[in-house]
């Protein structure tokens, strides 16, 4: 069974995150909620509904979420022509797909969304499958995208490393049994990234890629040990 690389897409291999926190900060606000941006920021790689419960607090009335969700989207859409992979993303797949790794990408973004980012990134021939937020019904930092993406490799835990670029995704990661390797061109600090469990942090898709020989991801092996 080949190891394989789980890929986060948004701050990851495109850089979207800022993107996203506008479009919440939009979306809130037209239901007349305006924390601050950098709250909101914070929790951009959750999933929707985990992320407007960590931004406005779980102690209250829900009933206009589904309507702030799709407020989001339609905001988003908006960027879908600007969207724009990290320098070296397309290559870091291509190159870790190369060196025996089965490649996922697990991404938060709805499927719609994800289309489009895949469009962008362009990189489909390193691609094996890819989940959204689409196939599970809890988003990160709960586990169950992790494991739905290595259910599509037909993959073990024990045979799989995580790449992403927030708290979430090494949470969400760490909570399925897989480890993490971070980047930090979501925004997050290496301290906070290594403090949650990464197992590496890189300053970007580019780094990673020019470091990857002494990267665990340069190596086809369990990240156990197991060749």
């Amino acid at each position: 069974m080949a190891p394989t690389a789980l890929f986060d897409v948004d701050g990851t291999l495109l850089d979207t995150n800022y993107l996203h926190t506008v479009a919440w900060a939009e979306a809130l606000a037209q239901y007349g909620h305006t924390p601050a941006m950098a709250r909101i920021h914070a929790s951009i790689g959750m999933g929707g509904d985990q992320l407007i419960d960590h931004v406005l607090g779980e102690e209250r009335d829900r009933a206009q979420d589904g309507e702030i969700s799709s407020a989001h989207g339609a905001l988003y859409a908006r960027f879908w022509p600007s969207l724009r992979p990290f320098e070296g993303a397309a290559d870091l797949l291509r190159a870790v797909s190369a060196s025996g790794w089965t490649v996922v990408l697990a991404s938060s973004a709805s499927g719609r969304d994800l289309r489009v980012m895949r469009r962008a990134l362009d990189a489909d021939d390193a691609v094996t499958a890819a989940t959204s937020a689409d196939d599970v019904a809890a988003g990160k930092p709960a586990p169950d995208l992790v494991r739905a993406a290595l259910d599509k490799a037909g993959a073990r835990a024990a045979e799989a490393v995580f790449v992403g670029d927030t708290l979430w995704d090494v949470r969400s990661a760490a909570a399925a049994g897989v480890p993490c390797v971070a980047v930090l061109s979501g925004g997050w600090s290496e301290r906070d990234l290594r403090a949650a469990g990464a197992l590496e942090v890189h300053e970007n898709a580019a780094a990673l890629l020019a470091g990857l020989s002494g990267s665990v991801l340069g190596h086809p092996r369990s990240p156990a040990g197991g060749e």
